[in-house]
């Protein structure tokens, strides 16, 4: 055999690498939100990567939810073993928690399936990203424990400076509403008169 024969012959060939599947997630808090522009930076990054994007999941409900239809689905699809990465855009609009975030993470990881992130540029695929992933975690779930005490202490300060938290409450006149009551007057009615009266008093 020729050296030009050995080295076309199949066996000296590197076997085209197959592209990994990759699903993307995201989630938006509110109805008024659009998933558009993480699903544009999403893609852009699936396609310089070479993924091959097989699903894509979204969600638009509060972070604190239980039930979140698009992520269900997206690890049930996982246990079929549908894609072999999935694509985020922050890693912390997918779980309630530090906890369940971690638990995801753990089930992807027994799966052998990756997780990456865009905005935090993190990626398991090794061990270095997994512990980062644990890391960023843990500091955003501080951070978001610590605003929620700023709020509580602001609210204790303002309650001893006797300063009004939220709606004032609504002044009643007890009586005139019983009276009004017993007369078949609703409360509807007596709204109207008083709007009335203030107008003829103006």
């Amino acid at each position: 055999m020729s050296q030009a024969d050995e080295t076309l012959s199949p066996e000296t060939i590197p076997a085209k690498r197959k592209s990994k599947r990759v699903a993307i997630y995201t989630r938006v808090s509110t109805i008024d939100q659009h998933p558009e522009t993480q699903l544009y930076d999403l893609r852009e990054m699936a396609r310089q990567r070479g993924y091959e994007i097989v699903s894509e999941y979204s969600d638009k409900i509060s972070g604190a939810k239980q039930k979140r239809p698009g992520l269900d689905q997206l690890m049930a699809d996982a246990g079929r073993h549908k894609f072999d990465v999935v694509l985020v855009w922050a890693f912390d609009p997918m779980a309630r928690s530090v906890r369940h975030f971690l638990e995801i993470l753990d089930e992807l990881n027994h799966l052998g399936i990756e997780f990456v992130s865009f905005r935090e540029n993190i990626d398991t695929g090794g061990p270095l990203g997994r512990a980062m992933i644990v890391i960023v975690g843990a500091i955003a779930e501080l951070e978001k424990n610590l605003i929620v005490e700023r709020v509580r202490a602001g609210m204790r300060r303002a309650r001893l400076e006797g300063r009004q938290i939220g709606r004032a409450p609504l002044k009643i006149n007890r009586e005139q509403l019983i009276d009004d009551r017993c007369s078949g007057m609703s409360l509807t009615e007596r709204r109207s008169i008083a709007y009335r009266g203030l107008l003829f008093a103006a």
